[in-house]
């Protein structure tokens, strides 16, 4: 972090207990990823065999051909539409520049039970074409949405987010200084772009379609929806169909290889790449205007990911729930409950860690301490069915112990204590989303000054007190807003919650799910429609920051 306490802050009996904890926190949320590493090293039987002659290779290429189809997408989209927002001037610029974003409110599971309601042979599309033309069924073609193109087809549409986000902060960032230099050389727009300010905006690139890449690995509820058989398909039907969580942990360390390349890529991306264009004026101030057709042509292809990612799927969801859907009765306000209580709980407790964490590198910047801080983040990185299955392993064996244990006191018998409760997803949420919550935290931190402790401890203050009564209240925007993520994420969360919910325990996600696997698409409207909506509010919380942040900069 850039802005430290100095060591005299904080004596080393004073900060060492926090240092410990820090150390402990991240000991126990890495707990997951050596769980499934272990079981990779040890694990040896029939089923895995099985597997391996099986269905691994087709695991393994509907992987990488998912990964390259929707990579090519988001690329095609995300950063000709950074582009365009940024470093051109067109009608509806300013609108299109935040809508743009509206897709990251939507999860691919849900888009594909949209599409699939109005694509598929049933679909009123189809139904349309067939009323129009008098075709029967095999005498035309249509796209099959419910295929590997039709998964890439929806996963592009609501990860592309990430790479425009990333890309056009880059081209925001870049000199105009250095571009006018290129013009007065003779490039055209075309050769600026190509030759200059797409390999200048390379590493942000590249970390926008990392990230979009592991989501896509992450996915489960769209390739099972769709059948397409990946690794998330593949260590929930062997959890659940064989039983062997061996086997399942193997499936889930090669699935942690394919996140592990991606972090070294796009790491590599960035190596000894270094741009300085600090003091000087942004391109963004002298942006090329588009008139005519090419302002027109600008203004449709920013538009389109727009009204295909979001506003046509989220208009059918609203038409299902509101004229086609059953009305929702107590059931819905149960769903709509457990969600809330599970997504508040988790996003206090993740927020609350994520404090101690970054107060421990405040106070102590020392290896062990950014060390164990960086090994609490790695979770975000994992899929959450990874993260289910190094969850379910230690609490389960946790559990029977103890139950052996008063058994053999009192002779009573008890039930799951931690695997089988809320405690086993509050726990998998937390090792999922702490990088999330690190990061806003930390942000927020690095913007208060080292006087500020100063004057704390000045006033006697312990380092606790100075957190409590000083940094909170000033941290209070950035606390809220990694809460209100953590809400949002953990709402919208699908493995883990197939894997490590209660018996009888239900969440929007989960019902939506379940509706959508029986064919009741229309029924699966109102919970869909409910996360969709909950998830517009850090959308727009995120594009109103760019905005302030685009403002001050001017």
């Amino acid at each position: 972090m850039a802005n430290l306490a100095p060591p005299s802050l904080a004596s080393k009996s004073k900060w060492n207990w926090l240092k410990m904890a820090a150390m402990l926190i991240a000991a126990i949320l890495a707990l997951p990823i050596l769980v499934v590493l272990v079981n990779v090293l040890i694990g040896d039987g029939e089923v895995w065999r099985h597997l391996y002659q099986t269905v691994l290779a087709e695991y393994i290429s509907n992987s990488l051909l998912l990964m390259l189809g929707v990579g090519i997408g988001v690329l095609v989209i995300g950063v000709p539409c950074a582009w365009l927002t940024s470093m051109c001037d067109f009608p509806g610029r300013t609108l299109l520049s935040w809508a743009l974003l509206l897709p990251m409110a939507v999860p691919a599971y849900i888009i594909a039970y949209t599409y699939t309601g109005v694509l598929d042979f049933a679909g009123p599309v189809q139904t349309f074409i067939r009323e129009l033309t008098g075709w029967r069924y095999g005498e035309y073609w249509f796209f099959e949405i419910r295929s590997l193109g039709g998964a890439i087809a929806m996963l592009t549409l609501v990860l592309y987010p990430y790479v425009y986000l990333m890309s056009r902060a880059a081209f925001l960032e870049q000199s105009e200084n250095t571009l006018e230099v290129s013009r007065t050389l003779g490039y055209s727009g075309r050769a600026v772009f190509f030759k200059l300010a797409l390999p200048l905006a390379r590493p942000a690139i590249v970390t926008g379609l990392t990230l979009a890449l592991m989501e896509t690995l992450a996915d489960y509820g769209t390739v099972q929806y769709f059948s397409v058989n990946t690794f998330t398909t593949g260590i929930l039907r062997t959890f659940y169909g064989f039983g062997d969580i061996a086997a399942a942990s193997q499936l889930a360390g090669i699935l942690l290889m394919f996140v592990a390349v991606l972090i070294l890529l796009e790491r590599y991306s960035r190596h000894r790449i270094r741009y300085h264009a600090s003091g000087l004026k942004k391109a963004s101030n002298r942006r090329m205007i588009l008139k005519g057709s090419r302002g027109f042509i600008a203004c449709i292809f920013c538009l389109l990911p727009i009204l295909v990612g979001f506003l046509i799927p989220v208009g059918v969801l609203s038409y299902w729930a509101v004229f086609k859907a059953e009305m929702p009765g107590a059931n819905f306000i149960q769903l709509a409950w457990n969600s809330f209580y599970l997504a508040a709980m988790a996003s206090l407790i993740v927020v609350s860690l994520a404090l101690i964490l970054s107060y421990a590198i405040r106070l102590n910047n020392g290896k062990a301490v950014r060390t164990s801080v960086g090994i609490a983040g790695l979770g975000y990185a994992l899929p959450g069915t990874i993260i289910a299955i190094g969850t379910i392993v230690p609490l389960a064996w946790l559990d029977h112990r103890i139950i052996d244990l008063v058994k053999h006191y009192s002779g009573e018998r008890v039930g799951l204590i931690f695997s089988g409760t809320l405690v086993a997803l509050l726990f998998a949420y937390t090792v999922r989303f702490m990088a999330v919550s690190l990061g806003a935290v930390q942000n927020g931190l690095g913007k208060i000054k080292p006087s500020m402790d100063m004057a704390g401890r000045s006033l006697g203050m312990s380092p606790f007190k100075v957190l409590t009564r000083i940094h909170i209240p000033l941290l209070k925007g950035s606390v809220l807003t990694a809460m209100l993520i953590v809400f949002v994420d953990v709402l919208k969360e699908l493995p883990a919650t197939l894997v490590l919910r209660p018996f009888n325990f239900n969440t929007l996600a989960v019902r939506a799910f379940e509706l959508a696997s029986d064919e009741r698409l229309i029924d699966a409207a109102p919970a869909s429609l409910m996360i969709v909506l909950v998830g517009l509010v850090p959308v727009i919380l995120l594009s109103r920051s760019i905005s302030s942040h685009l403002n001050k900069s001017k």
